[in-house]
């Protein structure tokens, strides 16, 4: 396993350090779907009793993203949010995620705001995505999933938007 995800680190810190971001993000979500191909690597990081939750399997000193690997309990959900000032890619191993994305239809000046689904997909085992800075997004998951998710940081120091139910406004549904 650990072979399988140097490899992954090393080509993700030479995307970043390479290009810009913008162009390094599809080729991080492709060095993932590489990495989520190994059966070796997936069985090394996932197996039926891992617990639900994340666990952190890289910090880059270089770059500074994280690589962690977290478990989804079917029927989990979250509520619409981005990841700040940092990106992310989504990569299941095991399972499905239902992604919506979201577009704010009022100022963003307003504190109230109002969120319309923009994008509605699934990602299933093997598949990856990637999301710039500000994407606002929301999470589902209908069966237990296997999910990788790298972050541009640790996304728990830093502010990020997340809906508030009792504030903001959700229009065509979650």
């Amino acid at each position: 396993m650990r072979r399988h995800l140097d490899t992954f680190c090393s080509q993700s810190r030479a995307a970043l350090q390479g290009q810009p971001l913008d162009l390094a993000l599809p080729l991080i979500a492709g060095h993932l779907q590489d990495l989520l191909a190994s059966d070796e690597f997936v069985a090394a990081t996932f197996d039926d009793d891992t617990p639900a939750g994340k666990r952190l399997l890289h910090r880059d000193d270089a770059t500074g993203f994280l690589v962690l690997a977290h478990v989804q309990a079917a029927g989990k959900g979250g509520a619409p949010h981005d990841h700040g000032a940092s990106w992310a890619v989504y990569g299941n191993a095991r399972g499905r995620t239902d992604m919506t994305e979201y577009r704010r239809v009022n100022d963003a000046l307003e504190a109230h705001a109002v969120w319309m689904p923009q994008t509605r997909y699934s990602l299933h085992s093997g598949q990856t995505r990637a999301y710039p800075s500000g994407t606002v997004h929301a999470t589902a998951h209908p069966e237990k999933a296997w999910v990788l998710r790298i972050t541009g940081t640790d996304l728990d120091q830093i502010p990020r938007y997340r809906f508030r139910k009792a504030v903001d406004t959700l229009l065509g549904g979650a």
